[in-house]
């Protein structure tokens, strides 16, 4: 004979007072607590790599100062580029360098950027290389 055997053929109680409780909310009983809501993602972000800004030496800004002036000189036909730039990261120190590649519109010496037909805007200041595709 077994421990429950006076009890187990019983009917199942149903309250008269309380409503029967949603399945969801039931099933939400037995979730994996989470103390420590959002420290997955905290780690993740800690562990996420960026890259430092290098900095140019004299020669290299010499270079990419005579092929921004290529630039403003053939800004007419607006000529193909490809140009390499500091992407500074959102969240945290560093970023990273992305080329992005388009047909030149304007180079705005005010704001210090270069605006390509696409709508993309480049610092200047953040720009590691230039590469001119087409004249």
């Amino acid at each position: 004979m077994g421990n429950y055997d006076d009890i187990i053929d019983l009917p199942h109680h149903v309250s008269s007072t309380r409503p029967r409780m949603p399945m969801i909310d039931r099933a939400a009983q037995f979730q994996p607590f989470r103390a420590l809501t959002g420290y997955e993602d905290a780690v993740r972000e800690t562990a996420r790599l960026t890259d430092r800004r290098i900095e140019l030496t004299e020669e290299e800004k010499a270079r990419l100062d005579a092929a921004l002036q290529r630039l403003m000189d053939s800004i007419s036909s607006r000529p193909q580029v490809s140009v390499t730039w500091f992407q500074p990261d959102k969240r945290k120190a560093g970023g990273a360098y992305v080329t992005t590649t388009g047909r030149l519109k304007k180079i705005d010496d005010l704001e210090g950027v270069l605006i390509l037909l696409g709508g993309e805007r480049i610092v200047i200041e953040d720009i590691l290389d230039i590469q001119i595709t087409t004249p």
